[in-house]
């Protein structure tokens, strides 16, 4: 992969906060034409350093208020990649990393009551490997940076 310039830097920055922004939007913030945001965008992509677009939706919007952070134990050696293709179908999750320690992974479940994080749980755990998960129920938030 090929090291990111200034500019680069700079688009990237505008496109993650807003991927709905016009070439020309992102090429007067930057001081370049739509045409070349438009070239540098395909590099990008082409070089996998973007990897997607996507929507980013409130929880709350869907009345999904419940939120849990899960520890996953796995059966023997799973990659990365296997658990991101288990799980990345399960809408619930917001984000999944694995972590050091004696879990293998780390999820973050959203969900509409505890019935529904219950059911989501149930998906996680027959969607791969799974021995066994700890749940943390979050009662409220006091810091959230990434969500503006």
């Amino acid at each position: 992969m090929r090291k990111l310039d200034d500019l680069d830097e700079q688009v990237l920055a505008a496109l993650t906060r807003d991927a709905r922004a016009t070439y020309a939007q992102i090429g007067d913030e930057v001081g370049l034409s739509a045409p070349a945001i438009k070239r540098r965008v395909d590099r990008l992509l082409d070089d996998g350093v973007i990897r997607g677009f996507t929507a980013v939706i409130d929880p709350g919007a869907m009345q999904w208020t419940t939120e849990a952070y899960v520890q996953v134990f796995c059966r023997g050696n799973i990659s990365p990649d296997d658990l991101r293709a288990a799980w990345e179908p399960i809408p619930e999750i917001v984000s999944a990393a694995t972590v050091t320690g004696s879990a293998d992974a780390i999820l973050r479940v959203v969900a509409r009551d505890v019935g529904h994080l219950e059911q989501a749980l149930e998906r996680i755990r027959r969607a791969g490997a799974v021995d066994r998960s700890e749940s943390i129920i979050i009662l409220s938030r006091l810091i959230d940076r990434a969500h503006p």
